[in-house]
């Protein structure tokens, strides 16, 4: 049975960036990478409300003209996750969807895909699920491309950013045992508070994946299978990669 919750999206935008400063406000086919981004989530129908979270006026005051809420963080938080919480904690939503910032392809119905189960989730026993799609060879060798396995239920395993699972073969075929990870997370709200009062464990920051503390907290992550892909903006010469892809997607 569905049930009505109230969804918050926390898009979190921050304009220090190692490779890319002010990022946010990059222009992409003549709008600000934010600016796709928060369009493309605003097609969600799961979501009650948006927010971006930041350090920046300049990325707020987009925000606001863009039509969503803008929330002033912390600029010393370690992660995206970190300033989704400081967000939201004084939103009375029941779930939190923390949401890649500099992603302009997001779609509005992977979000709402991510979201479902927990308005089915009667007995509100789900706390964490997160987006995968298939992979293929390249993806499974890349270190930059965080993998899944899982179980059964279509709950997480194991995250990595090796091949996994590993093979003794010497030319293995792509065995359909892992997925690719899609880094946008849905949390129950109370969870999301004891997941960012823990410190980082060992495996998370070995393996440089955060989501892993979840796991290492003892909480079953769900995954929801999509066909979108994760195409973000990392440096200045995705750019130009991204704006093919909008006019290949007749978006420009």
């Amino acid at each position: 049975m569905s049930q009505n919750i109230r969804v918050v999206g926390v898009i979190p935008a921050r304009w220090a960036s190692t490779r890319f400063p002010g990022k946010p406000l990059a222009v992409i086919a003549g709008k600000p990478l934010l600016q796709w981004v928060i369009e493309g989530v605003q097609t969600a129908r799961s979501l009650s409300e948006i927010i971006v979270a930041t350090d920046d006026e300049r990325i707020a005051s987009l925000a606001r003209k863009s039509g969503v809420r803008a929330v002033m963080t912390d600029s010393g938080l370690a992660t995206g996750t970190d300033r989704a919480w400081a967000a939201a904690q004084e939103s009375i939503a029941e779930v939190i969807v923390n949401i890649q910032g500099d992603e302009p392809l997001i779609e509005g119905q992977i979000l709402d895909v991510l979201v479902a189960p927990f308005q089915s989730d009667a007995g509100q026993t789900l706390n964490m699920a997160t987006l995968a799609r298939e992979l293929d060879l390249e993806a499974l060798q890349s270190p930059n491309t965080a993998k899944i396995v899982l179980n059964q239920n279509n709950e997480a395993l194991y995250f990595s950013r090796f091949p996994i699972p590993y093979s003794r073969e010497k030319n293995p075929t792509i065995p359909n045992a892992a997925l690719k990870h899609i880094g946008i997370y849905a949390y129950r709200r109370d969870f999301l508070r004891r997941f960012c009062s823990q410190a980082p464990c060992a495996i998370e920051l070995m393996e440089g994946l955060e989501q892993l503390r979840a796991l290492q907290m003892g909480e079953r992550i769900k995954v929801l299978k999509v066909e979108h892909d994760s195409w973000g903006v990392d440096t200045p010469e995705d750019v130009q990669k991204i704006e093919s892809m909008l006019r290949i997607r007749g978006k420009i």
